[in-house]
């Protein structure tokens, strides 16, 4: 699949099919999401892949959203931000939610390509999710992934347009005004 086309199919998908996927193809969205930008080349970003039941149930309960689990398999994305904050200080946290975001937008185009479905949950009680999949207390859990073959044929939500989302020079400014050139004698 072309990555504009992976671009415009991806979308939060919320029911899913009770067709278990192939782990492998989990783990080859994981490979994409690996392969995102590093600050400093140090990987923070870190993935537990959850397919036993009982602890898909905590989770869900975690996060408070039914549809979490109806999925077979949970791709918990974590951060440990230990090593970039001894190379960059305080900034080195920010640093570990860029790479995560990053990593995470790989994986949901991956599972586009792959025909997979998900939704990228942010809200959830993080103590809850640790506890459930025995994280140290220095992890920060950044989002859950749900991971299904989709099962739902709603229109896809509109997207914001680029109109007004892009600014020329100053935040605000919507006019790309020409380069003044200067021509040669």
């Amino acid at each position: 699949m072309k990555l504009d086309d992976a671009i415009e199919q991806r979308r939060s998908v919320r029911k899913f099919h009770t067709k278990r996927p192939n782990w492998k193809d989990i783990i080859e969205a994981v490979n994409a999401g690996v392969k995102g930008p590093l600050a400093g080349n140090i990987s923070s970003v870190k993935f537990v892949m959850i397919d036993e039941p009982d602890t898909i149930e905590e989770i869900t309960a975690a996060c408070q959203q039914s549809f979490v689990g109806q999925a077979q398999y949970l791709l918990v994305v974590c951060s440990d931000s230990s090593d970039v904050v001894r190379s960059y200080d305080e900034r080195g946290e920010k640093y570990c939610h860029q790479q995560a975001g990053a990593a995470i937008e790989n994986v949901l185009l991956k599972l586009v390509d792959l025909g997979l479905g998900t939704c990228w949950v942010g809200l959830f009680d993080e103590r809850l999710v640790k506890r459930a999949i025995k994280a140290k207390e220095n992890i920060i859990i950044e989002a859950i992934l749900p991971i299904g073959y989709p099962n739902d044929n709603s229109p896809r939500r509109r997207k914001p347009l680029l109109d007004n989302s892009l600014f020329f020079n100053t935040y605000g400014n919507r006019l790309m005004k020409p380069r003044k050139t200067v021509e040669a004698v």
